[in-house]
């Protein structure tokens, strides 16, 4: 699905556990999107595959691809690499489809910075509180409830960048959260009004950082 001559770009980032990667795959399959997918240098979790999920590649190779100018973003996390190959990203917007990318506040930056020609739409994804993050990341495949306590240590300066996105949307329930991301979509893309209210994001923000 083209949605203009050239592909567009939407960037989904959220603290760990907020539950971007779900909503970047249902706006895949119901809106066709091309998921960009990262390389990193993190092992793989029991449920990921090498290639669909994450091109997963060692210290050696990561570095390999930033000296060649071969990423289009890229940002070290929990100790670990990831970043975007430019090339698939750019063949598929010069054949005006459009690419979606699950990736952090510091590689959204890095790709607005860039300027590129196409059309691009950010948005950065909240938890209802802090108390139901901490759920999330404990009932994960990860069991070591220090892991959680890390990424929620890392939640407090992430969220700081939400500031940064064009729209700010809360995870409290899967079908709506995704219905307002595809609604915002769809009026960016084709024009219409737009449900959003930035006073609302704003009061959120500050219960989560109080």
């Amino acid at each position: 699905m083209s949605l203009g001559k050239d592909g567009k770009m939407v960037i989904l980032s959220s603290p760990s556990g907020a539950g971007k990667t779900t909503l970047v795959k249902l706006l895949s399959e119901r809106k066709e999107f091309h998921i960009s997918i990262s390389h990193t240098t993190r092992k793989p979790r029991p449920t990921e595959k090498q290639d669909k999920d994450y091109y997963f590649v060692n210290i050696e190779e990561f570095k390999r691809l930033i000296n060649n100018d071969e990423l289009l973003e890229y940002a070290k996390v929990f100790n670990n690499y990831y970043g975007t190959s430019r090339s698939p990203v750019i063949n598929y917007l010069e054949k005006g489809e459009n690419v979606i990318f699950d990736i952090d506040w510091q590689g959204a930056d890095q790709i607005k910075n860039k300027k590129l020609d196409y059309k691009l739409i950010t948005f950065f994804i909240l938890p209802p509180s802090k108390e139901i993050l901490f759920e999330r990341l404990s009932n994960r495949d990860m069991q070591d409830k220090l892991i959680a306590e890390e990424r929620m240590k890392e939640f407090g300066r992430d969220v700081l960048h939400w500031i940064n996105y064009d729209y700010v949307i809360i995870n409290d329930n899967l079908e709506k959260c995704y219905n307002n991301i595809s609604d915002l979509i769809d009026a960016e893309f084709k024009g219409g009004p737009k449900n959003y209210d930035k006073q609302y994001i704003r009061n959120h923000i500050e219960k989560l950082t109080s």
